[in-house]
């Protein structure tokens, strides 16, 4: 889209450490974690330390062969480091194909077999654990964080080599490769380019900078390998917000550090958020400072979004929801405030940024698409990946004629254009209406639910498996109330959160919970 191309250079991953502390060189870096590539920094860090890092790092991959368009892969135990090792890749000019640390061993192998002979850096602890000894056979060299293996080489066994200057290539080129969330299958891997990362950078910034103050602190729960991460640092690097980054999203242990250093903005995936409801009772207030939460790619349930906003004490705090996907990016936005109420439409996923990114329903059997019959959601934006590697063919089938991207989703959208997502394609259940729906009303009427998810159960009746906070036993008659008026829907099936299958950024994996389902014949 237009706005998203005119005077597009491109993200520069691998300066883009550098640019931000040349900028704001009095700027910080808080981790809840060491990094594994360097522990001895510890947790707290100027950006122009990490910039430093960065380009060690580059270095020690130089020094391990790797060249400018080969491909890296990065998958070991959860970490910022990933982060920094992928801006250490781009920096030499090859390219980081990012994997989640949840991923099994077996789809590892599958998608380093798809990257093609690249090189790997992992951990002792997932070669132990996870990865079988083909990867050796399907890596042109394993590359070691931490720990030690008589096949691999450590990069801390290449400190003190030649610093390498940065490679500048096309930012038409192959910048970034990470994988989509696997909620259908094996995940697939989307190819990102520099000018599409700056294509999604752009309607981000200008939904969140004119909310903050510069040297605000940006506090961030995103996924390492999900490519939202990086339009997320770009935004604080370069517009002067100091950083902490969280690997745990444990209620605890973030209320401490949001005590302590009182972020403006949260960003995080909805499911942090959710398990972050309880801090609005924290007597600390940890939330009182945020002027903006943000959260990526996913409709968020209204009791989620009031029960935060009423924790800030900030001046007209909004809470920003984006809809999108890891293959287009940001596509819709929509604000919250306080004058919103826990019983709000969630479905609601918002409007299109002006300029930047367009939105359609298109008929699913040649009726007009409305809320009792959705559509197919499509979007556009320059923001698209390129490609699926090793996968042309679908990818093809994803783009229609004029660029339009089927987002996999069902809706509708109303008079005033805002669009409403009633469920995935593929976890619809005929005749039951939107499954997403009737999970915001029982959120909405029972407080202590911490998950709900209402999937197909073997006979194709609605079975709703839940998790309530504390892991207490569900109030089966407040259950049956706040049922009432709702379709009708098989008996709750309790199960931990931790129990329930799950993706890179912490969403529920529907089509296999519900085959786990189908195979413990609902005893949980």
């Amino acid at each position: 889209m237009l706005l998203q191309r005119i005077a597009n250079p491109g993200i520069r991953l691998g300066t883009l450490f550098d640019r931000g502390a040349a900028r704001h060189p009095g700027n910080t870096m808080t981790l809840d974690h060491e990094l594994d590539v360097a522990p001895e920094l510890g947790r707290r860090l100027s950006i122009a330390q990490v910039a430093d890092l960065v380009a060690e790092v580059a270095s020690r991959l130089w020094a391990a062969g790797v060249r400018t368009g080969e491909r890296v892969v990065v998958y070991k135990t959860d970490g910022f480091d990933i982060t920094l090792l992928a801006c250490a890749v781009s920096r030499i000019g090859a390219v980081p194909v990012l994997l989640s640390p949840m991923l099994d061993g077996d789809t590892v192998v599958e998608l380093i077999r798809r990257t093609g002979r690249p090189f790997l850096v992992t951990d002792q602890a997932k070669l132990s654990d996870e990865l079988p000894e083909t990867v050796f056979e399907l890596a042109q060299k394993v590359l070691l964080t931490s720990g030690e293996n008589p096949s691999a080489t450590t990069l801390r066994s290449l400190a003190g080599c030649r610093r390498i200057a940065a490679v500048t290539v096309s930012p038409d080129e192959p910048a970034l490769i990470t994988h989509t969330s696997g909620t259908t299958g094996t995940p697939k891997l989307a190819v990102h380019t520099g000018r599409t990362l700056q294509a999604r950078y752009r309607p981000q910034v200008a939904a969140v900078t004119p909310f903050l103050r510069k040297g605000e602190t940006v506090a961030i729960h995103v996924s390492f390998v999900h490519s939202r991460l990086f339009t997320a640092l770009a935004i604080s690097l370069l517009r002067g917000f100091h950083i902490l980054v969280l690997v745990d999203s444990d209620p605890a242990k973030a209320a401490d550090l949001f005590a302590e250093l009182r972020p403006g903005i949260v960003e995080a995936h909805p499911n942090s958020f959710m398990a972050w409801e309880d801090m609005a009772d924290d007597p600390r207030r940890p939330l009182a400072n945020v002027k903006f939460f943000s959260s990526t790619f996913d409709a968020i349930h209204p009791r989620t979004v009031h029960r935060l906003l009423k924790a800030t004490e900030r001046k007209a705090p909004m809470f920003g929801q984006i809809y999108g996907q890891s293959e287009v990016g940001p596509a819709l936005f929509r604000a919250f405030t306080r004058r919103h109420s826990d019983r709000d439409d969630g479905r609601c996923v918002g409007m299109p940024f002006p300029g930047m990114t367009g939105v359609r329903v298109v008929s699913r059997n040649g009726m007009p698409p409305s809320e009792e019959n959705p559509g197919y959601i499509e979007v556009r934006s320059d923001g698209r990946i390129k490609t699926y590697l090793d996968e042309q063919e679908r990818y093809d089938r994803q783009v229609s004629d004029g660029g339009w991207w089927r987002m996999g989703d069902v809706g509708y959208r109303t008079k005033c254009g805002c669009v409403h997502l009633l469920d995935r394609e593929v976890d619809l259940i005929e005749g039951f209406g939107s499954t997403l729906a009737v999970e915001d009303a029982l959120f909405g009427k029972l407080s202590e639910l911490k998950e709900v998810v209402i999937v197909a159960g073997p006979d194709g009746v609605a079975v709703p498996v839940v998790s309530v906070k504390g892991d207490q036993s569900l109030d089966l008659d407040a259950w049956r109330k706040a049922a009432v008026g709702l379709p009708p829907m098989a008996d709750p099936v309790q199960w931990r959160l931790e129990d329930l299958p799950q993706t890179a950024t912490i969403k529920i994996k529907r089509l296999e919970l519900a085959k786990m389902l189908a195979s413990r014949g609902q005893d949980a």
